[in-house]
């Protein structure tokens, strides 16, 4: 039996994922900022403390606009008969293969963000210490066609998934 290599995956998510991540940063940076602000207004060192909202506020700019185009970039997934291969990260690549015989669930998830840009995440839960494989970023259509997939082929691999 041939055994899968660790290579590159061959499908990106969608484009719109950018987007959704972009957003996404952009949400959690403003609460961020809004904290980071309710205490500058609270601390008596006002000029300094007024310095730090604005280079947080510069920093989560810069993370939304670079780290999702990066993750775009990086971001991979494919399926074989044999196995699911994915690939994530933006500062730390993480590439990860999950042969059919030890798939023991296949999730669908939309977040609200994700609803927003008909997006979803399919998440691969194996007989493994590492833990889940996700794919974030997929379209809806996309992504339960590709649960109805996953099911199916880990279904007809005997085995019991331990």
């Amino acid at each position: 039996m041939d055994l899968p290599t660790l290579r590159e995956p061959r499908e990106r998510v969608s484009p719109r994922a950018r987007l959704m991540w972009q957003l996404s940063n952009l949400l959690e940076g403003v609460v961020t900022v809004t904290v980071l602000a309710v205490v500058a207004a609270l601390w008596d060192a006002v000029d300094l403390a007024w310095w730090m909202v604005a280079l947080a506020l510069l920093v989560v700019v810069a993370y939304a606009a670079v780290v999702p185009q990066w993750r775009y970039l990086v971001h991979r997934w494919e399926v074989t008969d044999t196995a699911v291969y994915t690939q994530t990260g933006w500062w730390a690549r993480e590439r990860r293969i999950a042969p059919m015989s030890r798939i023991q669930t296949v999730d669908y998830a939309e977040t609200p963000v994700a609803r927003l840009f008909g997006l979803a995440t399919v998440t691969v839960t194996t007989a493994s210490a590492a833990g889940a494989l996700q794919i974030a970023g997929l379209q809806q259509a996309r992504a339960q066609r590709l649960v109805d997939d996953l099911t199916l082929k880990a279904d007809a691999v005997e085995g019991d998934a331990t």
